[in-house]
């Protein structure tokens, strides 16, 4: 267990076993760290200090609780071409580790506490041609009980239904990344500090590849567009927003509507297109529009904030007032010295005393 914990931060971090070693000063040779990886060798106190010290953990990382591990079924990336074998690797390692300290969070409550994840029918997620996506999006909102308003925050909307949602820092080529954890739970990955506008498309296009079942002539990466546009914006709420036809969009128009329904102008370009509002003559000007003015890059207006998860902070804060566990302890779930968790708890409950006692 010692072994796999060293080697799953070491993947984290981007370090080869050499690398790691000169992080200890060689105190710890590469030869040293491969045994303790393979299991063939167990590393003393002195050692398991260095290590901890050189991955950047305190020491009870490498004792977590095992019966909190997770094995991760095979993800599905969206990158572009640059994206490097060692950066996934990374990445999946990170998400291993985030998941595993949400899943002993949730462990302390009562599990009846957690809305689990139930799946879309078979009629619904299997799909014959990318424009049965909208299907699917629809069938999903309408088993969240969504109807066709707009999302305020589609984060919390998934983390409510049992999806676990991870914001991680990656390479430029990395857009996100879908997996099953534990064969059950899905979860979503997507790059940090993104606008809103893009930040929420990513999360609806990565559950898209976790619920479709396509066959080999539909386009994955398609459909799972088709399904985030449709899931942010259901067709019936475009058709009241703009028409059944149309000969021209107000550029402003967009802008606001963005605003709306936290999807971006060109999104929103691509929906009328895809609902045949508008020809793809009059798509071609738009984007033409946007390349010119730069806005392929950037769009024009207020920025659309972006969408924190909350729910695993929450329930280590819930976990520390109820004393279930140590300050100490959800510092290190939460990755901050613990300082600075101090200050974040207030001095009451650090002190031991509720700042609001039954």
């Amino acid at each position: 267990m010692i072994g796999e914990r060293i080697k799953q931060r070491r993947i984290a971090l981007g370090l080869s076993l050499e690398e790691l070693a000169e992080r200890t000063h060689n105190y710890v040779t590469r030869q040293a760290i491969h045994k303790y990886e393979q299991g063939t060798s167990m590393p003393g106190s002195d050692v398991l200090l260095h290590l901890a010290e050189a991955l950047g953990v305190k020491v009870e990382f490498f004792f977590r609780e095992h019966e909190h591990s997770v094995e991760l079924s095979e993800p599905a990336y969206r990158k572009r071409g640059g994206a490097s074998a060692k950066g996934l690797q990374a990445l999946q390692a990170k998400t291993r580790d985030v998941l595993e300290r949400y899943l002993f969070v949730e462990s302390l409550f009562p599990s009846e506490r957690f809305r689990r994840f139930s799946r879309l029918p078979v009629s619904d997620s299997h799909l014959r041609r990318v424009e049965d996506a909208e299907k699917a999006s629809l069938a999903l909102r309408k088993k969240w009980n969504l109807g066709i308003d707009p999302i305020e925050n589609v984060l919390e909307v998934f983390e409510d239904r049992g999806v676990k949602v991870i914001l991680l820092d990656g390479e430029d080529s990395f857009d996100g990344l879908s997996c099953w954890a534990n064969r059950k739970v899905p979860v979503v990955v997507v790059k940090k500090h993104l606008p809103g506008d893009r930040e929420r498309f990513d999360l609806a296009h990565e559950l898209g590849h976790l619920l479709l079942a396509l066959p080999k002539s539909v386009d994955p990466e398609k459909a799972a567009h088709r399904f985030a546009a449709s899931f942010l914006v259901p067709a019936e709420a475009v058709l009241q927003e703009l028409g059944r036809k149309r000969r021209r969009i107000d550029l402003l128009e967009l802008s606001m509507l963005k605003q709306k329904y936290g999807m971006s102008m060109q999104a929103w370009v691509y929906r009328a297109l895809d609902l045949a509002i508008i020809s793809s003559a009059q798509a071609s000007v738009l984007y033409k529009t946007f390349r010119a003015r730069g806005w392929s890059v950037q769009e024009p207006g207020p920025i659309v904030p972006g969408e924190e998860p909350k729910k695993f902070e929450r329930l280590i804060l819930q976990a520390v007032s109820e004393d279930l566990i140590s300050p100490a302890r959800a510092a290190e779930l939460l990755g901050k010295p613990l300082n600075e968790f101090r200050k974040q708890m207030g001095a009451e409950l650090v002190g031991g005393e509720a700042a609001v006692s039954s």
